[in-house]
C-alpha cells in the first residue's frame, strides 16, 4: 500500500520544499525558488493555496487529475489528500503556495466563519481560473501577507496576518462569483442535467425503493463536489439544491393528490418519504394547508 504522507505542519511543508519558515503558523511560498515537491501522497493536516503560472506537473485528488492550467488557484483543506503525480516533462515551476495552520485563525474573526469559504472543499476540476486583474489582486495580498512575515513579531501580528488572509480569501469569493456567471452555458447545462437526474429518480421508482435523493447523491451524480454544487445552484437558482429537491417534490405531489385512489401515505412512500407525517408537514409548509385539505378544495372547484 502505498504510504501517506501527513503534512503536520508548515514548516514540515518549507523544509520539504526547502525553504526558510518566517512563521511556523503561515507561509507563502515562491515555487520557482524552491525544490520540487515529491511524487508522493500527502494528507493535509493544514490550509493550501496553489497559484500555478505556467502547466506543470499533476494533482490527484481521490479519484480524479487534475493538471494545472496558467493563472488556477486551487484551495486544499486540512483532511483532504492530495497526490502529487510524476511529470511527463522536466519544465521549471513556476507559482505560488500559501499554507497556514488552522491555529493560525483560531479567535479570529476569520477563524469564526473559516467554513463560509466553501472552496476550500470544492474537487480540483472545480479550481478557480483568474483573469490577469484577479491573478494580480491575488499577488498584492500574498506580497501584504508576505511583507508582514518579514516583520519583527509582536501582538499585532496574528491580527495582521489574518487581516490580509480573510482579505485574500474574500476576493476569492468575489471571483468564484465572477466564474459563476461567465461559465454560464456550462452552469445552465447543469441545470439541465440535475432536472433530467430529478425526473430519472422519481419516475424510475428510485424513490419508493431508496427514499429522498440527497444534495450529495445529486452531486456526485453530476461528478460535482457537494459544497460547488451547493452554491453554483445558489447563485443560479437563488434556492439551495435541498429547496430545489424539495420543490420538486411537492410539485409531483400535487399531481398525485388528484389522483384519489392512492391514499396520502401512498403517495408519501412513493415520493421516497419514510413516514407520511413528514410529507405532511413539508407540503403544509410549502403549499400553506394539508395534502388532504389540498385534495378535498381541488375536487369541488
Amino acid at each position: 500500500m502505498e504510504k501517506i504522507v501527513k503534512i503536520d505542519t508548515v514548516d514540515f511543508y518549507n523544509k520539504m520544499r526547502g525553504v526558510e519558515t518566517l512563521n511556523p503558523l503561515i507561509s507563502i511560498i515562491d515555487m520557482s525558488k524552491a525544490a520540487p515537491i515529491p511524487a508522493q501522497t500527502f494528507n493535509f493536516g493544514v490550509y493550501a493555496v496553489f497559484l500555478k503560472e505556467l502547466k506543470c506537473g499533476e494533482l490527484k485528488y481521490g479519484r480524479n487529475n487534475y493538471d494545472y492550467q496558467e493563472g488556477t488557484l486551487v484551495f486544499v483543506a486540512p483532511g483532504q489528500i492530495v497526490g502529487v503525480q510524476p511529470q511527463v516533462t522536466a519544465v521549471e515551476p513556476k507559482g505560488w503556495a500559501l499554507l497556514f495552520h488552522p491555529d493560525l485563525i483560531k479567535g479570529t474573526l476569520l477563524g469564526k466563519h473559516i467554513q463560509d469559504y466553501t472552496f476550500f472543499s470544492y474537487d480540483s476540476h472545480e479550481a478557480l481560473h483568474l483573469s490577469e486583474k484577479e491573478r494580480q489582486i491575488v499577488l498584492d495580498c500574498f506580497e501584504k501577507i508576505q511583507d508582514e512575515l518579514k516583520q519583527n513579531i509582536d501582538k499585532h501580528s496574528k491580527t495582521l496576518i489574518a487581516s490580509n488572509l480573510e482579505l485574500f480569501l474574500n476576493y476569492c469569493i468575489r471571483f468564484y462569483d465572477r466564474q459563476f456567471i461567465t461559465r454560464d452555458n456550462e452552469n445552465k447545462g447543469i441545470l439541465e442535467r440535475f432536472e433530467s437526474l430529478l425526473n430519472d429518480y422519481f419516475f424510475s421508482e428510485k424513490s419508493r425503493n431508496i427514499g429522498l435523493p440527497s444534495v450529495a447523491w445529486c452531486a456526485e451524480n453530476l461528478n460535482l463536489s457537494a459544497n460547488y454544487f451547493g452554491d453554483l445552484i445558489k447563485k443560479e437558482m437563488g434556492i439551495s439544491p435541498q429547496e430545489y429537491i424539495q420543490t420538486k417534490v411537492i410539485t409531483l405531489a400535487k399531481e398525485k393528490i388528484f389522483d384519489v385512489d392512492q391514499s396520502i401515505s401512498e403517495i408519501a412512500y412513493s415520493l421516497g418519504f419514510k413516514y407520511p407525517q413528514h410529507f405532511t408537514r413539508l407540503f403544509k409548509q410549502k403549499v400553506g394547508m394539508s395534502p388532504v385539505d389540498y385534495r378535498n378544495r381541488m375536487s369541488i372547484q
